[in-house]
């Protein structure tokens, strides 16, 4: 019941358990993530620009992109399912590219230390953050004081000193694990999808890509003609002029039925 209305966010979540799960079965985890050298530069593994995003490799990740996932399904809700799935189609797609080739970049610039992209749909989660960010709003906040002398007396001048969380917080700090398991490549990956997330929103992305959408029935949804068919019929059902008729058959057939039963039977049969 909780994903209700969310068939894209479920999808996404089943999709990536069972493929993380299933790369640890078969132990095949080594052909997700992604080594500049030797994997680009010496084998020429190119394709694995679009595997790496299938799984993660560990079972912390999972854990903590399923719940992220999960928490954030209210952007689905909000949107559509065909919305979201064309805005989590176009950003898999720019993320495949993206992430590795700056990675190329930055190993070339820090000297062959930054070599390491680890797997999994990190970037394709906070480019989700990024919109839930900017379109759920929170409904409460507290307060954290660094020790007991830096709260207020009643009635005082409010001197506090401390953090200050909402209720969205801790699905920030469920996003921000996956950014920090595997840093520094994570957090390359986190940034991308940060940035690519907000370039959605401001519809900044070249090729018109923010107004693509994907096909209706990928998402479960009927076709307009269709969904016209049964209106109409519904229509013409609501619109029989057949009530009163109907109405005095079930009164007749209740009275009859009533001299048959006992008065202690019409009165549960009421209630029921």
């Amino acid at each position: 019941m909780s994903f209700a209305n969310t068939p894209v966010t479920r999808s996404l979540v089943l999709g990536l358990v069972s493929s993380s799960i299933g790369a640890s079965i078969f132990d095949i985890k080594h052909y997700f993530y992604i080594l500049v050298d030797p994997q680009i530069l010496r084998y020429r593994q190119t394709w694995r620009m679009l595997t790496y995003q299938l799984c993660y490799t560990n079972s912390s990740e999972v854990l903590f992109a399923a719940m992220a996932l999960y928490q954030m399904r209210v952007v689905e809700r909000m949107w559509g399912s065909r919305k979201y799935a064309s805005f989590i189609a176009v950003i898999s797609l720019i993320s495949a590219v993206v992430p590795p080739v700056l990675l190329f970049a930055l190993r070339k610039l820090t000297n062959g230390h930054f070599n390491y992209l680890p797997a999994g749909p990190t970037a394709i989660i906070f480019a989700i953050l990024a919109q839930y960010y900017s379109i759920v709003p929170h409904r409460y906040t507290y307060r954290v004081a660094f020790s007991a002398r830096d709260q207020p007396a009643a009635g005082a001048e409010d001197n506090f000193v401390g953090l200050t969380f909402s209720d969205k917080s801790y699905r920030y700090i469920l996003a921000a694990q996956l950014a920090l398991f595997q840093w520094p490549g994570a957090i390359l990956s986190a940034a991308v999808g940060w940035i690519l997330g907000h370039a959605w929103r401001n519809d900044v992305l070249p090729g018109r890509l923010t107004n693509w959408r994907v096909p209706g029935w990928l998402v479960g949804m009927r076709s307009q003609k269709r969904r016209d068919e049964f209106e109409g019929l519904r229509r013409r059902l609501e619109g029989e002029g057949t009530t009163s008729s109907a109405t005095g058959v079930e009164g007749q057939a209740d009275g009859a039925a009533g001299r048959r039963r006992p008065i202690g039977q019409q009165i549960m049969d009421q209630f029921r």
